[in-house]
């Protein structure tokens, strides 16, 4: 069992920025693929950005609409995965969450084939 929890959401202005953070507990965190989705309102959830481990070095991949905006890293020592997430809009508002995938392969981008989930954290871009 992975066991998951998102930090750092909230208010922001549109331009600003927000890292989120991603702390995992309980199992080996370096064999976890991670991502992030979101979900708007109304919304299905989508894949916003994944990273993997694998030889002792991490590879990244985000959706092409976020792409160079939004960085994703992580750090095993401290099992934890971040989110920096820059240049925010006001469609950029949404509950955001991490995910774990045991594999250490290309992260999913579905969200079905995720093992664990983290309660989400909100994040609300104003005009």
């Amino acid at each position: 069992q992975v066991h998951l929890v998102e930090s750092g959401g909230g208010l922001v202005q549109a331009g600003g920025s927000l890292r989120l953070s991603c702390a995992a507990s309980g199992r080996t965190f370096s064999n976890y693929a991670m991502g992030w989705f979101r979900q708007a309102p109304g919304k299905e959830r989508e894949f916003v950005s994944g990273i993997s481990w694998s030889g002792g070095r991490s590879s990244t991949y985000y959706a092409d609409s976020l792409k160079g905006r939004f960085t994703i890293s992580r750090d095993n020592a401290k099992n934890t995965v971040y989110l920096q997430m820059n240049s925010l809009k006001p469609e950029d508002t949404a509950v955001y969450y991490c995910a774990a995938d045991q594999t250490f392969g290309r992260p999913p981008t579905r969200p079905s084939e995720y093992d664990y989930w983290g309660q989400g954290t909100q994040v609300t871009v104003s005009s």
